[in-house]
């Protein structure tokens, strides 16, 4: 799969938007019926809706600036704390899934962050009937080591990401949705690492290895 480094921009614009899209609807409907209504309770409700509606936007837009993006600010390493804590924001939206955090090196290559928390997306996406998250990595001298696993009643991953991250999708069928997985497998492409993963009834796995990230 070779895909221009245009076309994959515009596909990763188009995901970013399709995903922010509820939330930002969401506020947009709330500050309507805010000026509408009158009654203090209901005032109260759509407050509250409002706050969580622009927690969740402000959560994927720090997610994706970095899972995403160039992510200017942060240096060559990143300390795991930044994408424990953007992982956690993601998760935190959606209360049946549990996050189990087993993350060894204090800090990670940006590239391996990147991979880290597109993985974890495709995990999170995978249990939409909630479950457990497991995101695991180590720092084996310059070799950046990550695995995902999504475990739960009912996993839901569409093939063609998985064609995406093996580097088997045709380039006409990249799409705002396989995007993500797109770049993961760049980004390993061109460290001279991989990405695998495995699927089952129960569980999904998710795992790369990039050397020299």
């Amino acid at each position: 799969m070779t895909i221009s480094a245009t076309d994959l921009a515009s596909m990763l614009c188009s995901r970013l938007c399709h995903d922010m899209l509820s939330p930002v609807g969401a506020l947009s409907n709330g500050l309507e019926l805010l000026a509408e209504e009158r009654d203090g309770e209901m005032r109260k409700r759509i407050v509250e809706l409002l706050e969580q509606s622009a927690k969740t936007s402000a959560d994927k837009l720090k997610f994706f600036r970095l899972a995403f993006g160039a992510a200017g600010g942060f240096g060559e390493m990143v300390a795991v704390a930044e994408p424990r804590s953007l992982v956690e924001g993601l998760v935190s939206n959606n209360e049946r899934i549990t996050l189990d955090w087993n993350v060894s090196a204090d800090a990670l290559p940006k590239p391996a962050v990147k991979v880290l928390l597109n993985l974890s997306l495709f995990g999170m996406e995978a249990l939409v009937r909630g479950g457990t998250l497991e995101v695991g990595a180590e720092l084996n001298g310059t070799t950046s080591e990550i695995v995902i696993r999504a475990t739960g009643p009912r996993i839901a991953f569409d093939e063609t990401i998985g064609k995406a991250l093996d580097g088997t999708l045709p380039e006409d069928q990249l799409s705002s949705r396989t995007a993500p997985a797109a770049l993961v497998q760049a980004l390993a492409k061109e460290l001279g690492g991989g990405v695998q993963y495995a699927l089952t009834g129960e569980a999904l796995v998710l795992g790369a290895v990039l050397p020299g990230a």
